[in-house]
């Protein structure tokens, strides 16, 4: 494992150039003092890894200097091709570069480590999006990824879900991102970083014009925190319900993870029916209308008062539709 860690560290010196303690020790999920460690083990070695001191020092290699400990072992063949992913390749008009490298890599490969990464690929599948979800529409997706790219400024047509619905942004785009089957678009727009659904461009033209990207941002971080704060703060309100006991276990496989994990959390002690209440974050009274309907009449909502006289209304209307007799008949006469 050392062995292993040891080529890690020259081989991000030798990828990154010039790197601190800290950055290191990050990257290979280890101590600060486990590199120092590592670095005098290099160099006692006769790497040449030297140490600029200061407060844009850090740790890099003599320049020129080239490694050739880059063979792969057999699980980094196998992962090699486990990673490899056809369908959003080719939505990023990638797909066939990717399968050019990948018989690029099997050609270059020993017999045996290509075997087992063909082999991995036909055992393993990475199919991203959740159940009955088509894939969306993303025309435009290929001429953004070249414009994050080739760091060009970005003119595009947008429809977002408040008015005016359709807009026309000037961005600097900084990424793209594959969540649950659906492209999004990271980019800089009037000074602030904001994320845009890709399947909602209507129109791109990319400029001439070349954009400045950030040199401190990093996209894997930005969405990680773009991600928890959209969790946290779309859930703006709350409804208390008293809903059953089925009800609550029930609403993890209909209902949004955060929805179901705060209903679960502060569901009290059931009573001797079975029922019990619970608070579940809402985003809006309409959307809690929708959400908690799928739960028929094991839910009853006591607040807000909005949400209430939304399902009495709701009742009544059902009650309309299906009354206590056979379609298509009427009332009994009642006898005078």
């Amino acid at each position: 494992m050392r062995a292993s860690r040891l080529v890690s560290l020259l081989l991000l010196l030798q990828t990154r150039g010039r790197m601190t303690a800290q950055e290191l020790a990050d990257a290979l999920e280890v101590s600060v003092r486990t590199v120092y460690r590592d670095v005098e083990s290099l160099g006692a070695a006769g790497v040449p890894v030297y140490a600029d001191r200061g407060p844009a020092g850090g740790y890099r290699l003599l320049e020129g200097y080239r490694t050739r400990l880059t063979g792969l072992t057999a699980p980094e063949a196998e992962a090699l091709f486990l990673a490899g992913m056809p369908g959003p390749a080719a939505e990023l008009g990638l797909g066939p570069v990717v399968a050019a490298a990948e018989l690029k890599v099997l050609a270059a490969l020993p017999d045996e480590l290509a075997d087992r990464g063909g082999r991995m690929r036909q055992r393993f599948h990475l199919d991203a999006p959740g159940w009955f979800r088509h894939p969306e529409p993303t025309p435009h997706l290929a001429a953004l990824a070249r414009a994050v790219w080739e760091d060009r400024l970005v003119q595009m047509r947008y429809r977002r879900w408040r008015a005016p619905r359709e807009v026309t942004r000037v961005v600097a785009p900084l990424g793209v991102v594959l969540k649950a089957g659906r492209w999004y678009l990271v980019a800089s727009c009037a000074e602030q970083l904001r994320t845009y659904r890709v399947s909602a461009v209507l129109d791109v033209v990319v400029s001439d014009e070349r954009c400045e990207r950030p040199a401190d941002f990093d996209l894997a971080a930005y969405w990680r925190e773009w991600t928890q704060r959209y969790e946290r703060d779309v859930y703006r309100d709350q409804a208390r319900v008293r809903m059953t006991v089925a009800a609550l276990e029930y609403m993890p496989y209909v209902f949004p993870p955060e929805m179901s994990r705060a209903a679960r959390a502060a569901a009290g002690e059931p009573d001797e029916h079975g029922w019990l209440e619970t608070t579940v974050p809402i985003e809006s009274v309409k959307h809690a209308h929708t959400e908690l309907l799928k739960l028929g009449a094991e839910v009853e909502v006591l607040e807000p008062v909005e949400l209430r006289e939304r399902f009495t209304a709701t009742a009544r209307a059902l009650a309309r539709l299906y009354p206590d007799r056979a379609p298509g008949t009427s009332e009994p006469d009642v006898p005078g």
